[in-house]
């Protein structure tokens, strides 16, 4: 696709990654073929391709960040389903995200919006402050019909009781059982800590059981991967620059990976190289911390599911892809196949592409779109008779709860029991 961004564009790096991308584009379309939203809103606009040719549009001032054209895009979900169909390898990720932050620079949202994400920034990568704000909004629930529409949708995600923080994975070096066999950190996450302590302490015990060495930090930090997909640079750069030097001050002391058990924020930590490759003070330890980044369905392939461990319980489980860890990360073999060799019957999910409408923030930005999502994706996994429902990111796992009456666990909590951890929470009932 042939350019011309705006002169004044010219020294914009945001402009510069997104006009490289858009070059590569031919507008063929096989891209609105795996969009969630284009078949729902059938119109070109909310598919990929015109959400390039909106892009273009305003780089090339033959458009303005109007109102209209903010909707559009902001009803992407960032799933990049697109970019496992393209076959002209565009890296739309890098597209949409230059636009987002594009948008929040140079187009000013209507009041509302602009305190929800004010809000958002400030609350969530606190995982103090989000807990604390859970707890409060269970207290508000009743009072939702009496709020604006968007703030009763946001308190009817919230969860009507918070389950118990970590026990297991807490600050300090948990050892190896065995022979040491890596020395590894874990990015606990933000929401994770507040909402999913259990999925932490599986995590933890899992490579412990497999031989890690692993090493939490006292001072965990964010990852600044919610930030950075809304858009706001200046919260999220900040957190990503401190993360980088937080890691590589551990690879420096000998931590083989970083284990990342939410694929929302590993997709954003692997891409640190590109993110700060403009940055000469940090642009190679970002790299260094990029390529040590793994999903902890990686590294548990990676060390091998122990021979001797016994077979788990024989459950019909039906695996969710993350869009995050499908489509992002272009991981799909390995989940599954530690599942299937922890003794656990996976079934596909019709339609396993489309995104669940969870996508970082928006559920809470974006409610209807997420909620349409949510129940479609709720009545495919009702469709194969699974008896509960696996996957190995926390948002999809909140979105999916909120809409199916199946039992849910994350993927480090079911082989965690297989190898002779408590019952997930998650999973009502007594054993099979």
């Amino acid at each position: 696709m042939q350019t011309a961004i705006s002169e004044a564009r010219s020294g914009d790096r945001e402009a510069r990654i997104a006009e490289g991308i858009l070059r590569k584009c031919v507008h063929c379309g096989f891209c609105n073929a795996t969009c969630p939203t284009y078949p729902l809103l059938g119109s070109e606009l909310e598919g990929p391709r015109g959400r390039i040719y909106l892009i273009k549009s305003v780089l090339e001032e033959r458009m303005t960040w109007s109102a209209e054209v903010v909707r559009h895009l902001d009803n992407c979900l960032s799933c990049f389903a697109c970019e496992t169909t393209c076959p002209s390898g565009v890296r739309y990720s890098h597209l949409i995200d230059p636009a987002r932050a594009l948008i929040e620079r140079e187009y000013r949202r209507p009041m509302m919006e602009r305190l929800r994400r004010r809000m958002l920034a400030w609350l969530l990568p606190h995982p103090a402050r989000f807990r604390m704000a859970m707890r409060l909004a269970g207290l508000a629930k009743p009072f939702a019909p009496l709020l604006p529409r968007a703030m009763a949708r946001m308190l009817d995600l919230a969860p009507g009781r918070l389950p118990p923080p970590a026990q297991t994975a807490l600050p300090g070096v948990i050892a190896a059982r065995g022979p040491r066999r890596a020395r590894v950190t874990l990015l606990t996450g933000c929401v994770q800590e507040a909402l999913g302590g259990a999925i932490n302490d599986a995590t933890v015990r899992v490579l412990a059981r497999l031989g890690c060495e692993v090493v939490l930090p006292r001072e965990a930090g964010c990852c600044g991967a919610l930030l950075y997909h809304m858009g706001d640079r200046a919260a999220a750069l900040p957190l990503i620059r401190a993360a980088v030097e937080r890691w590589h001050r551990l690879i420096e002391d000998g931590i083989d990976w970083i284990v990342i058990n939410a694929s929302g924020c590993g997709t954003v930590v692997k891409d640190y190289g590109h993110i700060l490759a403009d940055e000469p003070a940090l642009a190679g330890k970002a790299r260094a911390v990029a390529e040590r980044a793994q999903d902890f369905s990686e590294v548990v392939q990676r060390l091998g599911w122990p021979a001797e461990a016994k077979a788990g319980p024989r459950l019909r489980v039906a695996y969710h892809d993350a869009c995050s860890l499908q489509h992002a990360q272009r991981l799909r073999t390995a989940p599954r196949a530690l599942l299937a060799a922890a003794g656990f019957d996976v079934v596909e999910v019709p339609d396993g592409h489309l995104c669940c409408g969870s996508a970082g923030t928006y559920n809470l930005l974006q409610p209807e779109m997420a909620e349409t999502l949510g129940r479609a994706k709720a009545a495919a996994i009702a469709r194969t008779g699974a008896q509960l429902v696996a996957a190995g990111n926390i948002g999809c796992l909140e979105q999916i709860r909120h809409h199916s009456s199946l039992p849910l666990a994350h993927t480090a909590e079911l082989l965690d029991w297989a190898l002779g951890g408590p019952r997930p929470a998650g999973l009502a009932g007594p054993p099979p």
